[in-house]
């Protein structure tokens, strides 16, 4: 651990530790709703864990096509010493390297560094800052609990991206391990055309990803937050943060994909998700760009496109199990060391009837 202070001064404004310089000013109020802060105060913790001199759990992918767990550091994650003077932290902003990517403009993304010094983007992370456990897990062994993980459908497009970026120069190299038969699919939008092609779109995707697995990188942070069970109480462990590598993340969907498809032969989320990613690559391999909105707008399959897809503790437990997610490595107490300057006062939780009831037992008391 660092013994390291940071000077702080006497009469600080509502800040969160580390980010000095960013596109969200945090003395004002309306940068602490629910929406902000979900993503602000996940950036802070892990420039926290940096200051700790602890690293992030990263979850890649193997040979084998197995998750697996390694660690990154936050200086290696945001392409820069978090509480350098060189960083920038943009929140909801579009990771510029992609652009040429896609036709039409590309989709914000929950956290882009940059550098102060030249301007140029450093890396782009989402994030989903996530509760430990889940309704799916809360009333298991403390050591089964589980976060679940909802993943909008940008996240499938900046996925699709950070693997396509490889292949610019050999549209030809994606071709060959895209391989054939996909072009006799006469409409993609009919489910009853896509199902019996699923597995193959599979099969080409992990041909996709052993030809690049030694350089997936970081997608998604997911920050812990760890409850004592159902209860509102933080636990006194209860802060983390994983973070899921591009090539790990797909598996994730992929794998309850194969067992949907075998089990409820429907174009579910997870099946639809699948579908979405190898279009966009298929797409790509075909005209050197994706035209996201129309694979997502059209290959809807009855489906409300709100969200890609959601998967519940139970299904993320697998992946994520480890001591730390057991036993976070960051205290309640240490909270009080990220939000900085009163910054917890301008908060703004929503204000929902079922939790209300439940933090008032007195009313259900005998007279």
């Amino acid at each position: 651990m660092s013994s390291e202070k940071l000077e702080m001064p006497s009469h600080q404004e509502p800040n969160l530790f580390g980010i000095k310089y960013s596109n969200r000013n945090f003395s004002n109020k309306d940068n602490w709703g629910k929406n902000q802060f979900n993503s602000s105060f996940p950036a802070s913790l892990s420039a926290f864990l940096k200051h700790q001199g602890l690293e992030n759990v990263y979850l890649k992918l193997d040979e084998n096509m197995r998750v697996y767990h390694s660690s990154i550091g936050t200086a290696e994650l945001y392409g820069a010493d978090p509480i350098s003077e060189n960083i920038f932290y943009s929140f909801e902003s579009p990771y510029i390297p992609f652009q040429q990517l896609v036709i039409g403009n590309f989709p914000r993304v929950d956290l882009v560094t940059l550098s102060r010094n030249n301007g140029l983007c450093l890396k782009g992370l989402e994030i989903k800052l996530t509760a430990l456990p889940d309704n799916s897990t809360c009333d298991l062994s403390e050591d089964r609990f589980g976060c679940e993980l909802v993943i909008r459908p940008d996240t499938i497009v900046y996925l699709a991206c950070s693997i396509v970026i490889h292949f610019r120069d050999d549209l030809s190299g994606l071709i060959a391990l895209i391989g054939e038969g996909f072009e006799a699919i006469e409409d993609w939008q009919e489910g009853i055309h896509i199902r019996s092609s699923v597995f193959k779109m599979r099969e080409a995707i992990d041909r996709i990803i052993l030809s690049i697995l030694d350089k997936q990188e970081p997608l998604v942070m997911q920050p812990i937050w760890k409850t004592e069970g159902k209860s509102p109480k933080l636990s006194e462990n209860c802060l983390d943060v994983f973070v899921w590598s591009n090539l790990a993340f797909t598996q994730l969907f992929l794998d309850v994909a194969r067992r949907e498809l075998i089990a409820l032969k429907t174009i579910t989320r997870q099946v639809r998700t699948a579908v979405w990613l190898f279009k966009m690559l298929y797409d790509f391999s075909l005209h050197g760009q994706i035209d996201h909105r129309r694979v997502i707008d059209e290959l809807s399959y009855d489906t409300k496109n709100d969200k890609a897809f959601a998967v519940s503790g139970k299904v993320t437990y697998p992946y994520m199990r480890s001591e730390i997610l057991t036993k976070p490595r960051i205290t309640k107490q240490q909270i009080r060391e990220i939000i900085l300057g009163g910054g917890q006062n301008l908060l703004s939780p929503e204000r929902r009837f079922d939790a209300i009831i439940f933090n008032s037992p007195e009313i259900f008391e005998s007279v």
